[in-house]
């Protein structure tokens, strides 16, 4: 807005611009520059685009300075530069934009070795995706052009703007057809691929990062932009390639191929369960829940809505048949980690520790068993993984990003019922239930676990740091043997696996679960009755009476405060169908001001009305001394005798404000001095009245602002001004 209207003042470069040797250098050292470009400066701009200053301009941002320049060419001038080619000017944008030879001359940056400069690459990429937005097609066509353009942005992937580069090309091509054509080209040059190439040992660690988040964003982003495809619309190419069974297979190969790398599991297994996130619901207008299909197998529930309904169940089972063939690395890397130095706490030193590796590998079979694939749980249950978190649970005591992730699964498989292979099936009791309760040994755990927790905090010791999740895996074995699709079989199994135990079980959950739970819901800030301190009434004020002008002030600020709905109209104001005709019913917008109606009675005896009516009095017998004064000093300065007559002014008006009501009651004043001296012997016979008696009469202020202003003429009573008091 203060741009849109040029308020700004002039600054220093208009001066500068009337030079016909002003360098560009010198203009950016100027600090307005910036501000004055984003106004549209019209003699700025023509400075600015100049061919011979654009090009500066880019050589600034995409060439790296001498290493001895100094810290303006280093530093100041390629910033500036930077801002000013991105300010989103107009003719900017079409000067960069429409020159093939300025676009070459950015472009020439990629062409660069690696590594390139994380400065000049970020002020390359924000140029280019200013670019990218405003210019799309003809910035869509120049990059289809250069045949190494995903080669260089794949060589150069290891740094992070010319990831960011990527990602934009991706978001801010905003027109459906135009975004569908840039996925088919990616596709063609095969940028998944490669990227799924650069998560490999071979590669450095910067690679690895960067090229992994690249296909998380690209996985996100092509899902969101799914669910706002119109229906029959060609579906996102990229996203197919990504969730192929071939995809994950070569993922899965590049990250098991040679010694283990912690950085190749890690990033790989973070795409993995980017691709199992569930989707969002596609609900059809009205309807309760569907199955939709998509790409290569893809299997979503959409369960009916409600706040109790299940999340979204999805399935790739393309990528799940390709993970279950790799299953038993993912279950060697629990028991035999990378190696890793000891690491020293302030509660112990942990040898070895649990490690990135192992716990990104519970997460993805956490994951992977919330998918409820037939195939795949029976083959963790085959090699007993599940035990093998569970042991990691209760040894790595405070590590609670991992006990997260075991009850995640652990309250997922309690909860399920049991799938096919290809997809759910009807309800019945889930497999991994009797493997969790008989060869795992959950509650066994649970109580031994919770027993020696007590018998170390009564020595003294700490609380162990996995109590607060282990307390809601005995809920979750409690609340599965009361209802759900396992119900049957835990209330089966849990007598028999117990034994001698079940008395015990029945304890723990009647007492210091039970205890725990109820510990648990209270709230650590009552919500109850939430009121602010300033509504509390105090009793002292209960004793005062408050003036009706009180009430009517607070009943204003509560219309005031009042929302505006559609409602307000109705029982409020004028609605917008009275304006329609206003020449054929002209009066009918005054019919409602007509029916108002003022409670006001002259009659009704108010103890400021006295008050008022005396201080109007001897506001009035102001003018009749005046006068006499007046007839007596002709010959006195104008000037002097008004600021007298301001003076003495006030000061009856500072001496009104004391006079008492019952010296208003209609008596006549003979004096000012008579007033005063009544104020006087009024103020000392009510010393001794009591505080609260004398809070119950308002007593408002008579300022000289308050009281009417007169004009000059006779006052009641009194004889005509004289010439001099004009």
């Amino acid at each position: 807005m203060f741009w849109k209207f040029d308020l700004h003042s002039s600054s220093h470069i208009d001066a500068l611009l009337q030079r016909d040797d002003l360098g560009l250098a010198e203009l950016l050292d100027e600090d307005d520059v910036l501000q004055e470009c984003k106004v549209l400066h019209p003699k700025l701009l023509d400075f600015l685009l100049r061919p011979a200053h654009l090009q500066a301009l880019l050589d600034w941002v995409t060439r790296e300075p001498p290493v001895a320049a100094d810290e303006r060419l280093r530093y100041k001038y390629p910033s500036v530069s930077c801002e000013i080619l991105t300010s989103d000017v107009p003719q900017i944008n079409d000067a960069l934009g429409e020159d093939e030879a300025l676009l070459g001359r950015l472009y020439g940056f990629l062409q660069n070795r690696a590594p390139l400069n994380p400065l000049l690459a970020s002020f390359f990429s924000k140029v280019m995706g200013v670019l990218i937005n405003r210019k799309t097609d003809r910035i869509v066509s120049f990059l289809r052009k250069k045949a190494d353009f995903v080669p260089l942005l794949l060589c150069h992937i290891g740094t992070s703007a010319i990831m960011d580069l990527l990602l934009r090309l991706l978001t801010c091509v905003e027109q459906p057809p135009l975004r569908q054509e840039v996925f088919h080209w990616l596709n063609e040059e095969k940028i998944v691929e490669r990227l799924v190439d650069m998560i490999h040992p071979d590669q450095d660690d910067n690679q690895h990062s960067n090229a992994s988040q690249s296909l998380c964003d690209m996985i996100r982003l092509s899902r969101e932009q799914v669910i706002h495809v119109q229906e029959g619309a060609e579906p996102n190419q990229l996203l197919a390639t990504l969730e192929k069974q071939e995809t994950i297979e070569r993922l899965l190969s590049n990250m098991f191929q040679g010694a283990q790398n912690e950085s190749v599991i890690v990033n790989g297994i973070q795409v993995i369960l980017t691709l199992l996130e569930p989707r969002r619901l596609r609900t059809e207008p009205g309807g309760v829940g569907s199955f939709s299909g998509s790409v290569d197998g893809q299997l979503e529930l959409v369960p009916p809505g409600g706040p109790e309904s299940p999340p979204p169940i999805q399935a790739n089972l393309g990528m799940l048949r390709a993970l279950r063939q790799w299953l038993a690395h993912f279950h060697q890397l629990l028991l035999e980690p990378p190696t890793q130095e000891t690491l020293h706490t302030t509660w112990g030193s942990l040898q070895p520790p649990l490690g990135n590796t192992r716990l990104h590998v519970v997460k993805l079979l956490a994951s992977a068993l919330s998918a409820n694939n037939a195939s795949l749980t029976g083959e963790l249950l085959g090699m007993d993984t599940l035990n093998a978190m569970l042991d990691l649970f209760f040894t790595y005591v405070f590590n609670n990003f991992l006990h997260s992730q075991v009850e995640t699964w652990v309250s997922s498989v309690l909860s399920a019922a049991a799938a096919g292979e290809d997809g759910p099936e009807p309800p019945a009791p889930n497999p991994a239930v009797r493997h969790l309760l008989q060869k795992c040994r959950l509650v066994e755990r649970i109580l031994g676990a919770w027993e020696e927790n007590d018998r170390v905090q009564s020595e003294g010791g700490r609380r162990k740091g996995y109590m607060g999740h282990l307390t809601r895996i005995a809920n979750a074995v409690v609340q599965s043997a009361e209802k759900g699709p396992n119900a049957a079989l835990v209330g089966q199994l849990l007598p028999e696996l117990l034994g001698e135990q079940q008395e015990l079980w029945e304890k723990f959950v009647s007492g210091p679960l039970s205890e725990t739970n109820q510990k648990n819901m209270v709230d650590l800030v009552s919500t109850h009755n939430i009121h602010s301190s300033s509504d509390d009434e105090d009793e002292r004020l209960k004793a005062f009476s408050f003036p009706q002008e009180a009430v009517l002030q607070q009943a204003f600020l509560d219309f005031q405060m009042q929302q505006m709905t559609s409602a307000f109209v109705e029982h409020f104001g004028f609605n917008d169908e009275e304006f329609g005709e206003q020449e054929e019913n002209v009066n009918a917008p005054f019919d409602k001001t007509a029916s108002i109606s003022f409670s006001l009675s002259a009659d009704d005896e108010n103890p400021n009305a006295s008050l008022f009516e005396l201080c109007c009095k001897e506001r009035l017998r102001q003018f009749d001394e005046d006068d006499e004064e007046g007839l007596s000093s002709e010959d006195s300065d104008g000037e002097d005798a008004i600021w007298q007559d301001g003076q003495r002014g006030q000061t009856r008006s500072v001496r009104a404000k004391d006079l008492p009501p019952s010296a208003a009651a209609g008596a006549p004043q003979e004096s000012t001095v008579a007033n005063v001296s009544a104020c006087h012997r009024q103020a000392a016979r009510q010393a001794t009245a009591t505080l609260s008696e004398m809070q119950d009469l308002p007593r408002p202020s008579c300022r000289d602002r308050d009281l009417p202003v007169l004009p000059n003429g006779p006052a009641p009573g009194g004889s005509p001004p004289s010439p001099n008091a004009k």
